[in-house]
């Protein structure tokens, strides 16, 4: 009989976000994360359609790491009918529930003020998903060790391994019929802060590889003495420094170098509040799998005791109500909603304001649009005019650069018979698929959202 494996592009193919891949064979069907799309209003409207296929024939989904843009279609899946194991590294399991459960929470609130507000076209607007949704999907998680084979079917199996990144991510190696098949999700730095360095592939037969950054390198900024001179700033203007900041790894980043600036005594004791419920519950799982991460102990008490946690909403309007120059760090980091947006509603127009972006910023985001000098944003259904200073800081992203991803590939050591450029927008795309070879000489291309491609093994 003839054997063959199907590659379905459901996401993350010409796009950066949506992370979606799925493997037909004869005998498992297998789904590489299922994540949202995000940014444009054209790719969001996406993640309403239903999967063009019957989702119930999925036998298991492998998660490489926990961020929205890899698992945030997992409830819409369960509703669609699946009902297999979803399996992935026990601190990715751990923070893509705390993502799944705040993301429903946020869908919800949303559906909830859009139709007492009546800024939405929708009647009645229905959130995304609800938190019952949620809970549901995450019955189904299955937590595996990394570095570990395990057999999927008789002719099938897989392994997770470090990816740095973030706490628990991945790269997924899956062997079908003697063919490896490796998934790179989203590739760490070294020398992070807190994460160790990405762990690399040896053989790949068929490659899947991020691109965000496939056309550029990280500026060799000097994070601490940018971030000293923008704090200095702050408390000479008397004003307040608002740092979007994506829950999972940057926000607890910003906490150990601000905790360390201030320590070396770089920086005065400004106040620093952190309004993230999501990233507070990410903090805990720092705690929780120490063997994931480099922070210590001691470090990891004294960075936690050093700022001010907001716990309520109720909280935010005193710290925004609060005189003093100080720090807010508050999600989401591509200023897509979150409590972050209730700060700029009411200090992005002074111009005391600095508005730090310290991230990817995806086409079609808020914070894309503050990063490229837009003179008003819109959210709740209103223009705010941006006269606060915006500032950006992008060697503190999570993904490694061109030099990063080229590398990562070195240890390589057969030719691959393909390799697909995923996770990237076109023009990072294009430059990285001539640089790959150019450098290497393999066969890559460019999938795009709905390709499928049949390959006989």
């Amino acid at each position: 009989m003839e054997k063959f494996v199907k590659i379905n592009f459901l996401g993350a193919s010409g796009v950066v976000t949506g992370s979606k891949f799925l493997i037909e064979t004869s005998e498992k069907n297998i789904l590489i994360d299922c994540g949202m799309f995000q940014g444009l209003k054209e790719l969001r409207e996406l993640n309403w359609n239903d999967l063009p296929l019957d989702v119930s024939e999925i036998d298991v989904v492998l998660l490489t790491h926990g961020h929205l843009d890899h698992v945030g279609y997992l409830p819409r899946l369960y509703k669609q009918g699946f009902r297999g194991s979803i399996i992935g590294t026990a601190p990715t399991l751990a923070i893509a529930e705390i993502i799944l459960k705040d993301s429903a929470k946020i869908h919800e609130e949303e559906a909830e003020k859009a139709n007492k507000e009546h800024y939405t076209k929708h009647t009645p607007a229905l959130p995304f998903y609800t938190i019952k949704d949620a809970e549901n999907t995450i019955v189904l998680f299955k937590p595996e060790e990394a570095d570990k084979w395990m057999t999927l079917s008789e002719h099938i199996a897989c392994r997770f391994q470090y990816n740095g990144h973030i706490i628990g991510a991945t790269f997924i190696e899956i062997d079908i019929n003697g063919k490896r098949f490796v998934f790179s999700g989203d590739i760490g730095r070294n020398n992070d802060y807190l994460l160790k360095d990405p762990k690399t592939p040896e053989w790949a037969d068929y490659l899947f590889i991020e691109s965000t950054y496939g056309n550029k390198l990280h500026p060799q900024e000097h994070v601490e003495t940018i971030l000293t001179s923008i704090i200095t700033d702050t408390i000479h203007k008397k004003g307040n420094l608002i740092i979007p900041s994506f829950a999972v790894e940057r926000l607890q980043t910003l906490m150990y170098v601000l905790w360390k600036l201030y320590k070396n005594n770089k920086i005065p004791n400004i106040p620093i509040f952190i309004d993230s419920p999501m990233g507070n519950n990410v903090l805990e799982v720092f705690n929780r799998f120490p063997q994931w991460h480099k922070l210590s102990r001691q470090d990891y008490n004294a960075m936690c005791n050093h700022v001010n946690i907001v716990e309520s909403y109720k909280e935010t309007w005193e710290t925004i109500d609060d005189k003093r120059s100080k720090i807010v760090i508050a999600g989401s980091g591509m200023v897509t909603g979150g409590r972050v947006l209730t700060y700029l509603q009411q200090l992005i127009d002074e111009p005391s304001t600095t508005v730090l972006l310290v991230g990817y910023q995806a086409e079609g985001t808020r914070g894309r649009q503050l990063q490229d000098g837009a003179h008003e944003i819109k959210f709740f259904g209103k223009y705010y005019p941006v006269n606060a200073t915006i500032k950006n800081i992008e060697s503190l992203s999570a993904h490694a650069d061109q030099e990063g991803l080229l590398n990562w590939m070195k240890s390589i050591k057969n030719v691959p018979e393909k390799v697909y450029l995923i996770h990237g927008e076109p023009a990072a795309l294009d430059v990285f698929r001539v640089k790959i070879k150019d450098t290497y000489g393999w066969n890559v291309c460019v999938p795009k959202l709905t390709d499928v491609d049949k390959l006989l093994i």
